[in-house]
This record gives structure tokens, C-alpha cells and sequence, in this order.
């Protein structure tokens, strides 16, 4: 006999020239783990918003029924009251306060009037207790890691009694490790009878952890299955509406004359000079290549490229070659105008001004390309933005958008589309498909070997094992600041990956 917690009954929402949501149908069961997926812009993220009450009732049209009862949402807070709290892939932490804190902002716990800081201890203590984990309370959020960051949220999520739980791209930024314990957490939360919500384009985890799926695509519900009667291609037939054989494109570029090379560099931390980030790294790259650098959290991949393209502050030593030529890069600045282009591993903080158009964000680092007379021509800048929409296959209704109003995957193809406008000899992409589809990662990944073709030379930081064998031509490892191992791509293996990530020999 169905136990359903949460009835969701066509939801359509509208945004000026969008439908995100058509008659969508969701039902969840009690204590189960459902999993949403589907391509960006399929609405998974917009679904959600909708019943942690992000968007108020009466902005959109439709029916939510918790235990059976309708619900109507005019705010997050009463969403909260309802027993649904939502962890963002953007953790919703202060990072300046401590463990403690966080679980409890906004609902300190209080006698006569004061703060009882021995009872917020000890109820925190229990949270964090009760999903296994051990950390210092007292410790700030900027001084724990990510993963460790996910478990806080979770412990607040549980400090709110939420009967249903929502985690968007739980582990887009983990370890494997990470992952590991989240998986093992959700699992025990499970026995306790939290029903979960997953939304993930990460299909192994979703297999992994799921009782049923959800797909959804184009705003509309494709349909529910339990996840016997799935594999992870019939997930992505139902996301793309139609069958990806390939998950990487067969690459034709030949690697041709060397286009960087960077001896010795080293980097060092700018608050502790003693402490190197990067640690007498040399690397090569030729024109037409893809060198992949794999490693675990904290080995210094993103440390290595941001140091090369200007933007780590801090001493560095070492040599750049670029082109032929000993370059000096002191910032960003310098970069572009030597030929390099880079994407960065955090779109939305270091990549995109999110509140302006696509227009203003595909052009800011090319500003006197579209200029005259130092005069913005306003007409080139949109024809310009309008030819890199349609070669790189950006979905929007207007180049004159937000670009905080795009899915995921449009976003990352804006920033690539900004860095390509520059022309570079050499393009940094550092971690280029995080929290994006398969589909839209097949696209990325196709346009990678476009321009390798035409003879850039790419240095792509990723965490995802496949991908960095599946698209590079050389792979280098590292671990602890240093370079640990280089692999062709005819002897990479996982296995031989994790063995230099993790200081084996």
C-alpha cells in the first residue's frame, strides 16, 4: 500500500517568454530516496524552488499536498513549519560564524532573554552525533572543508524536524571519500524515515542511492520509474529524448608545435610565505592537445593553473613559456592579452556577473573588439553574442537575459563562449562540466575538441576520473602541491590515477 508524503499536481510556472514548468506531476513516498533528473533547463531546480517555497503560492499554478493536506507556501519559513528543508548546491552557510551557529541561525535557543550557548552546544553536539560525524563545533565555516560544510547543512536541515529533504547536487564539489560518507549518511537518515529528494546528473550515485527516478524534460514530467527497472542509459534516453551512445567524441586533433611550457614554477600561500601551494610543478602543452590534470582535493590542480594565468596572488618562481617567448604574468589581465583564456572551477562567484545580460558577460573580456574609438558598439557587441549563442548552442529566449536566470549548463557554455571570444592560444578549463547533464557535457566536450582542432592548446583540471581519461591526450597527476605522475592516453588507467593522487609509487 503507497505511503505518498508529498503529491505535487501540475505545477506550471512562467517566466517572461518561458515556460519553465508544464503540468509537471511529482509524488514522493514516505521515507524513501527519489531522485529528479534531467538535462538543464528540464525544471528540476525551478520544481524545487517551487515547494521550499523560493516561489510563493499563487505565482504559480498547481497543487503541493504534504501528508495529504494541501499546502500552500508563501515563504521558505513555511515550508520549514511543514517539515521540507533544501540544501543548494551553493551551501547557505556564514562562513565567519562557527559550526554551532550555523546549525542554529536564526533560532538560537534562549533563557530569559540571553543566548544559551550550552544548550545550542549540546544540541548541535546530538545533530551531528546522530548522522555519525565528528567535528569541532567551535571551529569556523571558512576553516572546514566542503564535504565537511555538506554535513552541517544537513545537520541544520535536521535541526528544522524536516520530514523531507532536498539535496541539488549534493556532490558536485566532494572527494570520493566525501561522497562515500554523504552516501552512507543519506542512507542512515533514511532508516530513521527522512524521505530524501535527489537531484543529481551524477547517474552512478543516483543508481547507487535511488528507490525510484523521476525524469523530467523540457519542463514536462517524462515519467517515474523504480530504479529495478533502470540503467543509466535508459535514464538518459528519457533526459535527452533520444539514445547517446557516445559519452565522449572520438578526437582528430594532432597535437602540433609546443605551445607552453612552464618549468619549475612555484607558487606560494600570500598569508604564510613558508607554505607552498604549488610546488616545482613543470608542464607541457602543444597547440591542438588536451593535457588533463587529475588529483584529489586540495593537490594543487587549480592552484597551478590559476598561478600560471596571473590570478593567485602571492610570490611565484619558475619560468613561462608561451608561444616561443618568456612571458610574465602578474594578472589576469596580462593573460588575456598573451592569448590565454580560462574558465573557472566557480562560475557563479569568480566567472559570471550574474545579475547582467548574456550580452555584457560573453563580451567583458573583449571589450575593445567590439569597441570604436573607445565607444561600446552596442550593435556588434549582440552580433558577436548572437554568433557564439548559435555555434555553441546556448538556450535562451534573448541574448539580453540575466545570466542568473539560465540553467547550469548555459551558464558554463557563457563562460566558455567569453573566454573563446578572446581567441586563445591556450584555454585552462577547471572542472568545465561540474553540475551539468550529459547531454550538455557531450556538447562542452565536442566544442573542446573543435578548438583543439583548430589548434588551441587546452589544460583541463577535472575531478571525474571518465572525463579526464575520455578527453585527454595526455594526463598529469598531483598530489600535495607537486607533479606525481604523467600518463599517456593510450596507459591511463583509474587505477593508476588514484594511485599517484594518493602518493603511491
Amino acid at each position: 500500500m503507497k505511503d505518498t508524503i508529498l503529491e505535487m499536481r501540475n505545477i506550471t510556472k512562467t517566466f517572461p517568454g518561458v515556460k519553465a514548468l508544464d503540468n509537471v506531476t511529482f509524488e514522493v513516498e514516505r521515507g524513501e530516496t527519489h531522485a529528479l533528473v534531467g538535462e538543464n533547463g528540464a525544471g528540476k531546480s525551478t520544481l524545487m524552488k517551487v515547494l521550499s517555497g523560493v516561489y510563493p503560492y499563487r505565482t504559480y499554478d498547481g497543487q503541493i499536498l504534504v501528508n495529504g493536506e494541501e499546502a500552500r507556501f508563501h515563504t521558505i519559513r513555511d515550508s520549514e513549519h511543514a517539515g521540507v528543508a533544501i540544501i543548494y548546491q551553493e551551501l547557505a552557510l556564514v562562513r565567519d560564524l562557527n559550526i554551532a551557529e550555523n546549525i542554529f541561525l536564526g533560532k538560537l535557543f534562549k533563557k530569559n532573554g540571553v543566548v544559551d550557548w550550552d544548550k545550542v552546544y549540546f544540541e548541535a553536539a546530538k545533530l551531528l552525533d546522530e548522522i555519525g560525524i565528528e567535528i569541532d563545533l567551535s571551529k569556523k565555516v571558512k576553516d572546514i572543508g566542503i564535504g565537511q560544510q555538506q554535513l552541517v547543512e544537513i545537520a541544520k536541515a535536521l535541526s528544522l524536524d524536516a520530514k523531507i529533504l532536498i539535496l541539488d547536487e549534493p556532490t558536485a564539489a566532494l572527494t570520493e571519500a566525501e561522497v562515500e560518507l554523504l552516501m552512507k549518511i543519506l542512507r542512515q537518515l533514511k532508516e530513521k524515515g527522512v524521505t530524501c529528494i535527489l537531484i543529481s546528473h551524477k547517474l552512478n550515485e543516483v543508481m547507487e542511492i535511488s528507490d525510484r527516478v523521476t525524469v523530467l524534460r523540457d519542463g514536462g514530467t517524462v515519467g517515474t520509474n523504480s530504479i529495478e527497472d533502470l540503467d543509466e542509459d535508459k535514464i538518459i534516453k528519457m533526459m535527452a529524448g533520444r539514445e547517446i551512445t557516445q559519452r565522449y567524441p572520438n578526437k582528430t586533433a594532432v597535437p602540433g608545435e609546443m605551445m607552453l611550457t612552464v618549468d619549475n614554477l612555484t607558487h606560494y600561500d600570500v598569508d604564510d610565505k613558508s607554505k607552498a601551494l604549488v610546488k616545482d610543478v613543470s608542464l607541457q602543452v602543444r597547440s591542438g592537445e588536451i593535457l588533463g590534470i587529475a588529483g584529489l582535493m586540495g593537490a594543487g590542480r587549480t592552484e597551478t593553473i590559476m598561478s600560471i594565468f596571473g590570478y593567485l596572488k602571492g610570490e611565484k618562481t619558475g619560468k613561462i613559456v608561451l608561444d616561443g617567448e618568456v612571458v610574465e604574468i602578474k594578472s589576469p589581465r596580462d593573460a588575456i592579452g598573451l592569448g590565454m583564456g580560462m574558465v573557472t572551477e566557480d562560475r557563479k562567484k569568480l566567472g559570471l556577473v550574474l545579475i547582467q545580460s548574456i550580452v555584457t558577460n560573453t563580451t567583458l573580456a573583449s571589450l575593445n573588439d567590439v569597441s570604436r574609438k573607445g565607444i561600446l558598439d552596442t550593435d556588434k557587441e549582440v552580433h558577436e553574442t548572437d554568433r557564439f549563442v548559435a555555434d555553441i548552442g546556448i538556450k535562451t529566449p534573448s541574448v539580453d537575459v540575466a545570466v542568473e536566470t539560465l540553467s547550469g549548463g548555459n551558464q558554463q557554455k557563457v563562460l566558455l563562449a567569453r573566454s573563446l571570444m578572446t581567441k586563445p592560444k591556450v584555454l585552462f578549463l577547471d572542472e568545465p562540466t561540474r553540475g551539468i547533464d550529459v547531454g550538455a557535457k557531450y556538447e562542452i566536450y565536442c566544442l573542446m575538441n573543435q578548438l583543439a582542432a583548430q589548434g588551441t592548446a587546452i589544460v583541463m583540471v577535472s575531478s571525474e576520473m571518465p572525463e579526464i581519461i575520455g578527453m585527454s591526450d595526455r594526463v598529469m597527476v598531483m598530489h600535495e602541491g607537486r607533479m606525481a605522475g604523467e600518463f599517456t592516453r593510450e596507459d591511463v588507467t583509474q587505477e593508476k590515477i588514484m594511485l599517484k593522487a594518493s602518493g603511491g609509487n
